[in-house]
């Protein structure tokens, strides 16, 4: 990447990769640090003032309440206000050390796993991740994919025969723009209706696009694209076009999909259509920030 990313707030987020079990609680031990830490990313501890207007006024944190006042008005800021920590019972230790968890492994955190690493409830615990998830969803921002980009669909879920197949599968997409970010989607089948709809919301006009033999792509001739294939029933699984010197193949997106669906047989069981979204939110937002490592943790917590 050419610049560090940055946060909703605006802020340098550090593309420091180590981010250790230890490291993470020398960094915030305690609620205070965590409290501190929200409002450095929500406001700053030096910002302009609601109230009186002073425009780089200093905030100090009140003794009694989880809040911090204006130095020359005394008006009241709560950095948890409108976020998944308001008014929450759980710490904010333990709010962390989940969203730590989240970044730090590959296969994602089951709702059984947080609360065995936390010490709460089952309902808890599943709570806590759903909200986690959702803040990961808030994180990226839209841009079209460009360049040369690797479409594949497949399906997630338990065992389904022929006549199962629809209740029990969910269908979903995967765009991975080479050398650039992913996108996935659910959707309702695999017809050129849907298939269309997905390509022309996120894909650039003038984009090499690259798919398997699926009749349903053949739309993509019909657009401003440069459409090409690999025949995966002939085990075909890379192609290098003779004309263009391009190299086709699904590769990137469907090594996604492997990790995607093992996480789901191993740490999640099973994902019900109706949360699958928020999982996929989870497993793309890791996937395109990789290359900072451990500074996802900042880029969540900046979503709050």
């Amino acid at each position: 990447m050419a610049r560090p990313p940055r946060s909703q707030a605006g802020n340098r987020v550090s593309s420091v990769q180590a981010f250790s079990v230890r490291e993470f609680f020398a960094r915030f031990p305690n609620d205070e640090t965590c409290l501190e830490h929200i409002m450095s990313v929500r406001h700053g501890l030096r910002h302009a003032c609601r109230k009186c207007g002073v425009v780089d006024a200093t905030f100090h944190r009140l003794a009694k309440r989880p809040a911090y006042a204006c130095a020359h008005c005394g008006d009241h800021v709560y950095p948890c206000a409108g976020t998944v920590f308001q008014d929450t019972r759980t710490p904010l230790t333990m709010w962390f050390y989940a969203i730590y968890l989240f970044v730090a492994t590959r296969h994602g955190v089951s709702g059984k796993e947080l609360q065995r690493q936390l010490g709460v409830t089952y309902k808890t615990a599943y709570r806590m991740g759903m909200q986690i998830r959702k803040l990961i969803g808030s994180v990226d921002e839209f841009t079209a994919l460009q360049g040369h980009v690797e479409i594949d669909e497949t399906m997630v879920g338990g065992r389904a025969t022929r006549a199962t197949l629809r209740d029990n599968k969910t269908i979903v997409m995967g765009l991975r723009q080479r050398g650039g970010r992913m996108v996935t989607e659910i959707i309702p089948d695999a017809t050129t209706a849907s298939l269309k709809k997905v390509v022309l919301e996120n894909v650039a006009p003038r984009t090499v696009i690259s798919t398997d033999e699926w009749p349903a792509y053949g739309l993509l001739t019909a657009y401003d694209y440069q459409h090409g294939t690999v025949n995966h029933s002939k085990e075909e699984w890379a192609r290098v076009d003779p004309e263009t010197g391009i190299n086709h193949h699904v590769q990137h997106v469907e090594g996604f999909w492997a990790i995607f669906k093992r996480s789901v047989r191993s740490t999640h069981i099973h994902i019900s259509r109706q949360h699958m979204a928020r999982y996929l939110d989870e497993f793309t937002f890791r996937q395109n920030h990789r290359q900072i490592g451990n500074a996802m943790f900042d880029l969540i917590i900046g979503a709050v």
